[in-house]
């Protein structure tokens, strides 16, 4: 089986097996937390997308602590992806024993450049995330229909930022895009907010190729929103069997099902946690 993205097929192999989860108190009530007494209590690195930051993971933090775990979210620079993997990889230094490193959206693609030599990353989880392999770039990889296809004025609003490489701006998602295609299934004042609150990415981060993928060397989990319509769920899934990643696939939803489902989300964290064996 292939996959084409931009011009280039991409061979898949390895075989797809997906768990479905129809409603979020569901996947709740199946929570893997707390693992198995003495288990190994890995620490979660939480990195965010585009137009998000640490608070999306709010949710996530909580449901992690409440059930004895650490959970750090942390800043995203968003400048251009090597940038982005080395500050996350520095991160990673600074945590002592196994991490469970999570991705969502664009972070998906600084995860999976930043694991390639952090020998403590045990799991990788990526949610409604772009999982590239090396050479290709976040931009390649949102697949066919995603709502990120209109024509780029429509979308954004672009600003310069100080001391930007010749041709790079920042994009602010416009607000109809945000609220139809990237929060959608957010109650509407809660969307309003967080475009509001939204940072900006810098057009290097989305065209940048990636150096390395730790999936070929780590485990990885994915949760994938058949609603995401910046991400196609058709792109995620083609993404997750090449990555041979155990998938759950989260019937609705959207781009933002992180922060509108948190116990869903933080039942496949919770199973990569799980999984982490002590050494």
């Amino acid at each position: 089986m292939s996959r084409t993205t931009a011009g280039k097929t991409v061979a898949i192999m390895a075989t797809l097996t997906v768990a479905v989860a129809t409603h979020p108190a569901a996947a709740h009530a199946r929570s893997p937390l707390p693992c198995p007494p003495g288990s190994t209590k890995p620490t979660v690195v939480l990195v965010h997308g585009a137009w998000a930051d640490t608070s999306s993971w709010g949710g996530e933090v909580d449901a992690l602590r409440k059930a004895g775990y650490t959970a750090r979210a942390i800043g995203n620079p968003l400048r251009n992806l090597d940038d982005d993997a080395a500050t996350v990889a520095a991160f990673l230094k600074t945590v002592s024993g196994p991490v469970v490193l999570v991705g969502h959206s664009y972070g998906g693609s600084v995860i999976t450049n930043a694991a390639a030599n952090a020998t403590n990353v045990k799991a990788l989880v990526y949610v409604d995330a772009a999982v590239p392999d090396k050479g290709e770039t976040t931009a390649q990889l949102s697949g066919s229909g995603s709502a990120l296809g209109a024509a780029p004025d429509t979308l954004y609003d672009k600003v310069s930022y100080a001391n930007a490489p010749v041709g790079a701006s920042d994009l602010y998602l416009k607000r109809e895009p945000f609220l139809r295609s990237f929060a959608s299934d957010l109650p509407r004042d809660t969307a309003e907010r967080l475009w509001a609150t939204q940072r900006a990415a810098s057009t290097n981060a989305f065209h940048t190729p990636l150096r390395a993928a730790a999936w070929k060397k780590i485990p990885s989990w994915y949760f994938a929103s058949t609603g995401d319509r910046i991400i196609t769920i058709e792109s995620q899934l083609s993404m997750a069997k090449r990555a041979g990643s155990k998938v759950t696939k989260f019937a609705g939803g959207s781009h933002l099902t992180l922060v509108s489902h948190p116990e869903a989300v933080a039942s496949v964290i919770g199973s990569a946690v799980c999984s982490v064996k002590g050494e």
